[in-house]
């Protein structure tokens, strides 16, 4: 089965297909609400995101410093975001990076 990816004006949905009308539908029962955006079938039968594009470059495990900053924080995002800042030295922009991205993931 074919991997789409369907955006809409809240939403970038990944998901399995037998064609466009069916991903649309995935879409529709999840977000009622959402208008699709653009649908694209992926060439392949894999998603791949780089850590380059999320700006995550350094030799440290960013999920488990991200995580644990969340942790410590107890999900207050900005406070995580200081504490990775202060733990990894990277500037604001990647730290926000790696603390949405891992809050998105369901820390």
């Amino acid at each position: 089965m074919p991997l789409f990816e369907v955006e809409t004006e809240s939403h970038i949905i990944i998901t399995w297909a037998k064609d466009n009308d069916e991903a649309t539908a995935v879409v529709t029962e999840a977000y009622p609400s959402d208008t699709v955006i653009r649908l694209t079938k992926r060439p392949r039968d894999t998603w791949v995101i780089s850590k380059s594009a999320l700006g995550i470059t350094s030799s440290l495990d960013p999920c488990s410093t991200a995580r644990d900053c969340l942790s410590k924080s107890e999900g207050d995002k900005v406070h995580a975001i200081r504490l990775y800042m202060h733990e990894t030295g990277v500037d604001l922009e990647q730290a926000r990076k790696a603390i949405e991205s891992n809050m998105v993931m369901g820390w």
